[in-house]
């Protein structure tokens, strides 16, 4: 399978992932760890923003991102078109685990709803899990949705394209 055989479904749609939230116990996130939520839950967690999947660089031990995005993130939607099989395809695809959440120094957004509840913080007001819908994200401007962008195969040298986003 070559890599323009992976596009998002179109019949997809994020809104029908959002509502299946109703499923879940109300506001799990204020009385479990994140050690202490099911997989379901976990999912739930992600707010769908794409900033984890801009390139990121260490540069004197503090991470900087850049513009670059994974050649397979659909900067329409934020979503991965490979999501399913991102492991396989991308070497250096990370799970978002409670490792990765921890590690120092710190790579995920600080809009990561799984790095704001590790540290004691709430769930911003414009997270789906608080307003029901999928659009909140990109609405409140927490996307990448309308960002200028680059994708990763047009990159030589990523420092060139160091952004200072006030969310990252």
């Amino acid at each position: 399978m070559s890599n323009d055989d992976y596009i998002i479904n179109e019949s997809y749609d994020p809104q029908a992932r959002v509502d299946e939230f109703q499923k879940l116990e109300p506001e799990f996130w204020k009385r479990k760890k994140l050690e202490e939520m099911n997989k379901d839950e976990w999912e739930a967690l992600c707010d769908g923003c794409g900033k984890c999947c801009l390139n990121k660089i260490e540069i004197k031990g503090k991470i900087r991102f850049t513009n670059a995005h994974c050649r397979f993130l659909d900067c329409q939607s934020c979503l991965c078109k490979i999501y399913e099989h991102r492991f396989e395809v991308v070497d250096d695809c990370r799970d978002i685990d409670l490792n990765a959440v921890r590690e120092k120094p710190r790579w995920l957004p600080k809009t990561c709803a799984y790095w704001l509840l590790d540290n004691g913080y709430d769930l911003p007001a414009w997270h789906p899990l608080i307003t029901g819908k999928a659009a909140s994200v990109v609405e409140s401007g927490n996307s990448l949705s309308g960002r200028e962008l680059i994708n990763e195969t047009k990159v030589d040298d990523y420092e060139n394209y160091i952004v200072d986003w006030q969310d990252l």
